[in-house]
This record gives C-alpha cells, structure tokens and sequence, in this order.
C-alpha cells in the first residue's frame, strides 16, 4: 500500500500563500480564471450555481473566484480576478472550444479573451486542459495552472501543502531517477502474471513540482508532486481496468497498444476499443510514464491520487504538454486527441496488483516500487 497519510498534518488551505509560492506573484500580475459547463451561458449572473451537481465549479467560484474579489487581488496587488467558461470538452486534454462567455452573459473569442490579457490563468474544469493550455501558454508569454476536478479533500491536503517542499522532494526522486535506460512493471490479476516494458533510453526525468514562476511560459498541475517521463519506446502487457469494470489486457509493441484482449466483463467494451485504435491508432500511443512524489490522502480524483507516494500511472494519447511529439495533429479525429492517464493503485485498481516496479540505470537493475511502497532506493533519496 502507498504510505499511510493520516499521521500527516496539513496546514489549513491558504489561497493568498498557494498563490504566491507556486508562481511568486508580482504586483499588477493580471489573473482569470476558466471553468468548464456544459451550457457556458450559464455563466451569466452564475446562474450554474443553481446545479448542486457542479461542485468542481462551485469550488473555482466560492474558493478562488470570491477568494480573489473579496480583498485579495488588492492585497496581493493583482489587477483581473476575471472568470469566464467555456463547453466542457468531454474528454482529457482535448483543445479548447472557440467561444467563452462572461458573468455578463457576453460571448466571446476565448483565445483572444484569455491570451495576451493575463499573467496568470487559473483552469478549474472538469476535464485536465494541461495540454491545451500548455500549448497557449507557449504561444502568448502566461503562466498558470490546471485544476481539474477539486474537491474537498484537495483543497485541505494536496493544495494546503508547501510547495517548496513538494519541489524539493520531487527533485530529490528526479535526479536518482534521471538518465534510467527503462523500467519494467509488473502485474498480477487473477494470478496471472504481466510485464510492461518502457524504454527511456537515458533521457532526463522531469518533475511535476508545482512551482512556475518563471520568467519563462509554463503551466503547473495541481495538485503536483510527480516524475515522469515520454517514453522512446513501450512492448509487453498490462492490464486495463475500463469505468464498465471490464478488464483487458493491452498487447503493447512498437511503442503503441495494438491490441486489447477481454480478460473479464464486456467485450463489447473490448471491441469499442479496438474499433477506435484501428481507426486512430495515435488512441494508443504510450505518451508518458509517470510516480507519485508525495505523501496524501486519497480523494478519489486522479489529479491528486497520481501524485501519491508507491502509485504509478501510465499515459495514452498526446504528449506535447509533457515534452513529446504526439500533437493533435496526429489524430484522425479531433475529438480522440486526449491524453488518457491510467493510475494503479490498490484504492483504484483492486483488482490489478503490482507486485514490483524495476529501473534499469548505470548497468544495474534496482526495484523502486514492491507492493505499492517506495523501496528504500526512493526513501532514501528522500531522506539525502
């Protein structure tokens, strides 16, 4: 099991320090924030605080929204505190839609709205935007962070915590992962045994750290505290839990799945899925490899639980926003253009266990996870 994190005290949720730690505020820093509904008019005089069911965008306006306009931006100097929406795109990193609408019930260019008028952009959506973001970030000059599916115990843990720490640490577990030629995971359902190979060929880790502060463009993901890598390469086996409860096994070659095959379930959940990746096969690109660096509570949201000490996840689809070259130009389709994290973790994926995770670094072979736990290999490095 990943370390246990309820001897971990937290700090209570600090918007102002959350604020001023990830992206060293300078004064007249122009902020907004996006969220994401499913009629984006609703926006108009917050009528979508009226849905219950919208708790995500319930949070981005009580916590960060009025955070914002209820003394801080003069506190903290900030010019903006605008938010506006945009349709939810109903998938992972799939671009932005064209049109945003303001509390004033205005539509509007959203690119031209949003870039080239703010420092900082704060998406707080449903679906991750990183990708998309990331991409507009690069292209206007902004900083910002992606906020997707926040929820209570979020806000009091992974966004409560100091993120210099979190830094630290997660650089601490780069640079002794940095360079690793491959890694091999195993996986065990039903007693049957499976191996994922991902070929990384010496390149330099990168973090997810939660700090972006420049002066270049870049786009945090909160919460952070990740390693990650694209990997050059992929082949062998592993295994898929679908949100039917389906399971299958991916056959991996070649740097891409070829094929799923019904371990148990439907397989009409199976044949969907190889109908789409013979239709689009960039569907099933490996596009990243990534470890959780801290130790934190379980929310039940992937952007925080991947980020949890012992997980690991692997990643479909593009990669751009992580360093790689799988853009959605790639894609038969626009709307397949997503970037898929799969987590496991016995809290996500009871019915998959993985047993050991190896690196493969400097000619030695090295376990650095066994059983959802870190190895001494990354405690120590925590401990350095």
């Amino acid at each position: 099991m990943p370390i246990d994190s309820s001897t971990r005290i937290f700090p209570p949720f600090d918007l102002k320090r959350l604020l001023h730690t990830v992206f060293e505020l300078k004064r007249d820093d122009r902020i907004c924030i996006l969220i994401d509904l499913e009629n984006p008019a609703d926006i108009k005089d917050f009528a979508f605080l009226q849905d219950r069911s919208l708790d995500i965008q319930r949070k981005a306006y009580e916590v960060f929204y009025q955070g914002l306009r209820n003394g801080l931006l003069d506190e903290i100097g900030l010019r903006g505190g605008d938010i506006y929406a945009y349709t939810i795109t109903g998938g992972s990193n799939l671009d932005f839609p064209a049109e945003g609408w303001d509390p004033s019930g205005n539509s509007f260019s959203l690119e031209e709205k949003v870039c080239g008028n703010y420092d900082i952009v704060l998406c707080i959506s449903t679906f991750s935007a990183t990708a998309p973001l990331t991409a507009w970030a690069k292209e206007y000059g902004f900083r910002g962070a992606t906020l997707h599916g926040i929820n209570d115990i979020i806000l009091s843990s992974g966004l409560a915590v100091d993120y210099n720490e979190v830094s630290a640490d997660a650089e601490k577990l780069r640079l002794g992962m940095t360079g690793a030629d491959w890694f091999e995971i195993d996986f065990v359902v039903e007693e049957k045994k499976y191996t994922l190979k991902l070929i990384c060929d010496g390149q330099e880790a990168q973090k997810s750290h939660g700090l972006c502060r420049g002066p270049k463009p870049d786009v945090a993901n909160l919460p952070a505290g990740e390693v990650y890598y694209v990997p050059n390469n992929a082949e062998g086996n592993f295994p898929l839990l679908y949100s039917d409860g389906s399971l299958g096994v991916m056959e991996v070659k070649d740097g891409r799945i070829q094929r799923a095959v019904l371990l148990s379930g439907d397989q009409d959940t199976i044949d969907a899925h190889n109908s789409k990746m013979a239709a689009d096969p960039a569907t099933g690109e490996i596009g990243e490899l990534g470890f959780g660096t801290q130790v934190l509570p379980v929310s039940g949201s992937d952007i925080q639980d991947e980020k949890i000490l012992g997980t690991v996840h692997v990643a479909t689809g593009r990669s751009d926003h992580l360093g790689g070259n799988l853009t959605p130009k790639f894609f038969k389709e626009a709307k397949n253009a997503t970037h898929e994290d799969i987590l496991f973790a016995p809290f996500k994926t009871p019915q998959i266990h993985v047993p050991e995770v190896r690196m493969h670094k400097d000619g030695r072979t090295t376990a650095i996870h066994r059983n959802y736990d870190p190895t001494d290999y990354l405690l120590d490095l925590l401990k350095s």
